[in-house]
C-alpha cells in the first residue's frame, strides 16, 4: 500500500478480548507508531476526578461510584451486561469524551511528526463510525476458545464471565469482514508475532 498524501497513516487496530491486540499495539509502538489507546482513555475518564464521573454519578447514582470517587467497574460491568439501556446510557456519556481526547492525542502525534497513528479501539467494528475515520483496519484474530482460555488465564475470570464479554462484542466473522489486514495470532511465539507485526508495518510502506 502506498501513502496517499503527506499526512500520517491512520490505522484502526481492533480484535476481540484475549486476541492479543494490546500486545500488537505495543509492538507497533516500538516500530514507531503513535498509539492512541481508546480503552486507556475511557479508564482515565472514569477514575476519580475523571471528566465522565459527574455525569455517571448523576445518571447511575452513588452506588456506582466507589469510595475513592472512581466508577465502580465491577458494579457497572454487572449492570450493563444485563441491561442494554444502561449500557447505552454509559456509552452516551463516555464515548463522546473518548472521541474528543482521541482526536486531541492524534493531533499531538501529527504535530510531533508521527508517520503513523494507530487507534487501538476494542469496539471499532461495533461503533460504526470508525471505518470512515481511518485509512485501514488491522484486525488481530484468534479463535473464540483461545480467547476464552487466554482471558481466564490472565484475569482469573470464570468462563461464563468471559463468554458474556464476547457476546457483547462483534462476532469473529464481523471483525474479519471489516479487516483490510488480518494478523492471525494463534500458536505464535512472541518473536514470531513481532515478525508478523514487522511485515504489517512494511505492508503499509512504513
Amino acid at each position: 500500500m502506498e501513502r496517499r498524501s503527506t499526512r500520517p497513516w491512520r490505522i484502526g487496530l481492533t480484535g476481540g478480548i484475549g486476541s492479543g491486540k494490546s500486545t500488537v499495539a505495543g509492538m507497533l509502538a516500538r516500530c514507531g507508531a503513535a498509539v492512541v489507546d481508546a480503552d486507556a482513555i475511557a479508564r482515565a475518564l472514569t477514575l476519580a476526578g475523571g471528566a465522565a464521573m459527574p455525569a455517571i454519578g448523576q445518571a447511575f447514582g452513588p452506588s456506582f461510584v466507589g469510595p475513592d470517587g472512581a466508577m465502580d467497574r465491577e458494579a457497572m460491568r454487572a449492570l450493563v451486561f444485563g441491561d442494554a439501556s444502561a449500557r447505552q446510557r454509559l456509552q452516551d456519556i463516555v464515548h463522546p469524551l473518548v472521541a474528543l481526547q482521541t482526536e486531541q492525542q492524534a493531533a499531538q502525534a501529527r504535530a510531533a511528526g508521527a508517520r503513523c497513528v494507530v487507534f487501538d479501539v476494542p469496539l471499532l467494528v461495533e461503533s460504526g463510525r470508525w471505518r470512515s475515520q481511518v485509512d485501514a483496519v488491522l484486525v488481530v484474530d484468534c479463535s473464540v476458545p483461545l480467547q476464552i482460555e487466554r482471558v481466564m488465564a490472565r484475569s482469573g475470570w470464570s468462563r461464563e464471565a468471559v463468554e458474556k464479554v464476547i457476546a457483547q462484542q462483534a462476532s469473529r466473522a464481523q471483525r474479519l469482514a471489516a479487516a483490510d489486514v488480518c494478523l492471525a495470532n494463534a500458536g505464535l511465539s512472541l518473536a514470531h508475532l513481532r515478525q508478523q507485526v514487522g511485515e504489517v508495518w512494511q505492508h503499509f510502506g512504513l
